[in-house]
């Protein structure tokens, strides 16, 4: 986890697959960042802030703030992260803007019901911090369902139909040796009938012998023959560049992985649709960053806010 925190530092910030870098700060005290002419505020920071100060520091139920990181520092760490993903819904609602799309009555209401649940959790010392009022949560969320929702509209169309064949998930042996002469060692043990396992456990150089696999995860040699495979049917010596494979097919199809499979399929296709667009505003926009005022900005050095509620609530009433 630590590797995983470390290796995330953002400089400026990047939204989808674009990276930027804040200009000249904006002369507003209370103004965190603007982008055009849209603007962050205090309160709104601090409220994701809090929130994904705590989704961060207790992932996986382990209080990682306790923590030692002595190569980095997980506090900016979270701090990036809430400037990264401000300016990242903050450009989809301007973007929404340019595309004509709002909020319905309905959605503004839900908004409203959320941010009363939400608010109403908070203790006096969150308040306190963040500086909110029921309005400044409505707000909040009326921005993310705003983002969400131009999300959803501009990937409708994306070609949904994912063929099996396409998404199949197979279930696999596998032997990969990198020497010739041991590759030719298995290759007479399987043609004399041993079996595959027995000799995998002996001469198999990758991390696991039994696994699943779609397509694009095998060099395109292996997976053009271990795709043509029969359940139970083992290939013979395939080279690659750096190596050879001896692969046994289990289960040709694993339906409930490969269904699981399509939607990972069609979510990329969807995120694909959606950066095209998205993309060509970030790389227009104008961003400004108030770091004299950001930089101020403890994540919680006594450890009372503890609020961490604020998306699963959204994600109760959208």
């Amino acid at each position: 986890m630590a590797a995983a925190f470390l290796a995330a530092s953002l400089s400026g910030c990047q939204i989808g697959n674009t990276q930027f870098v804040f200009g000249e700060r904006p002369a507003d005290s209370k103004t965190v960042f603007r982008i055009n002419n849209k603007k962050c505020s205090i309160r709104q920071a601090k409220l994701y802030l809090c929130n994904y100060k705590n989704l961060y520091g207790n992932a996986y139920g382990v209080d990682i703030w306790n923590y030692d990181f002595a190569e980095g520092d997980l506090e900016q760490y979270v701090k990036d992260v809430t400037i990264s993903e401000l300016s990242r819904i903050m450009c989809m609602d301007l973007l929404a803007g340019e595309q004509k799309i709002e909020l319905t009555s309905k959605e503004e209401k839900l908004a409203a019901s959320a941010a009363k649940e939400y608010y109403d959790s908070l203790n006096s010392t969150e308040k306190e911090f963040m500086d909110v009022q029921e309005s400044d949560v409505r707000k909040a969320y009326e921005d993310y369902a705003l983002a969400n929702k131009l999300y959803e509209t501009l990937t409708q169309g994306t070609d949904a139909e994912v063929s099996d064949d396409e998404a199949r998930v197979m279930r696999i042996q596998q032997i990969y040796v990198s020497d010739p002469e041991n590759a030719d060692t298995v290759a007479a043990k399987l043609e004399a009938g041993e079996d595959f396992a027995s000799v995998a456990a002996s001469y198999n150089e990758e991390g696991e012998i039994e696994r699943t696999v779609a397509r694009g995860e095998f060099p395109a040699a292996v997976e053009e023959t271990v795709f043509d495979l029969d359940n139970e049917a083992c290939s013979g010596k395939i080279e690659t560049g750096d190596g050879f494979y001896f692969i046994k097919c289990i289960n040709k199809f694993e339906q409930e992985l490969t269904e699981e499979h399509k939607e990972i399929i069609r979510a990329q296709r969807e995120k694909e649709q959606f950066e095209d667009l998205y993309t060509e505003f970030v790389e227009t926009a104008d961003f400004e960053l108030n770091d004299t005022v950001w930089d101020k900005i403890a994540v919680d050095p006594a450890g009372e806010l503890q609020t961490d509620t604020f998306f699963t609530v959204y994600d109760k009433y959208f």
